[in-house]
């Protein structure tokens, strides 16, 4: 099924103070455990930008659900917000020293927030990373993160991810792959910003196929 683009919908500019408080909290804590930890694949992101660009795809109902779940969720920021914007929200991690500190953030804003250490790639998806080359922070290691979640990719409205230059084209056939028909692919670039994508069902020829 190919991968649809949308606009981006008009995004508030203010961020509430609470969320502001948070981000600040979050930063803070970032900055440190830079300072103090080595995590060569870890960048932190646009959050306050994620957060706009998650509140505006709620309040335009753009996602068939509010399942979410962040691949690569690092300080589990976005996963954070997601959860302040009532998605029920998780994170996969494969680096636990993140994975910890996510749980910490989490925790200490009463945030309901799932995060599971693990690669991202679903289980079988091995073959999309081998086809594709080396890939920098990526492993095909896959554990037990349905498990844990108790949630397949399939189960998703939202998937979020930063991915590095070389990952763009794998994150998004790996969505366009696993995701439901329907769900939609936020992805940020350092670069060029944010870019939204629904999976859609491809349309089948006229001749008496039908669609699907």
């Amino acid at each position: 099924m190919p991968l649809k683009d949308l606009p981006l919908p008009a995004v508030e500019t203010a961020v509430p103070d609470d969320v502001r408080a948070f981000l600040r909290e979050a930063e803070r804590r970032i900055e440190r455990f830079q300072r103090t930890s080595r995590s060569h694949g870890f960048v932190p992101g646009d959050y306050a930008g994620a957060y706009g660009v998650l509140q505006a795809l709620a309040a335009a109902n753009l996602a068939p659900g509010s399942r979410f779940c962040e691949w690569g969720s690092g300080f589990g920021v976005v996963a954070c917000l997601a959860a302040r914007l009532d998605f029920e929200a998780c994170g996969i991690e494969i680096e636990p020293k993140l994975v910890d500190a996510a749980r910490r953030l989490a925790a200490d804003f009463d945030l309901p927030v799932q995060f599971v250490c693990d690669s991202f790639i679903p289980a079988g998806g091995e073959a999309y990373v081998e086809a594709g080359g080396a890939y920098a922070w990526l492993t095909t290691d896959t554990g037990r993160a349905a498990e844990e979640l108790g949630l397949t990719p399939d189960d998703f409205d939202v998937i979020y991810a930063y991915p590095w230059p070389d990952e763009v084209q794998l994150v998004g056939n790996l969505f366009r792959r696993y995701a439901a028909a329907g769900a939609v692919l936020v992805t940020y670039d350092g670069i060029e910003g944010f870019r939204l994508r629904r999976k859609v069902a491809k349309r089948q020829g006229s001749a008496g196929r039908g669609r699907i």
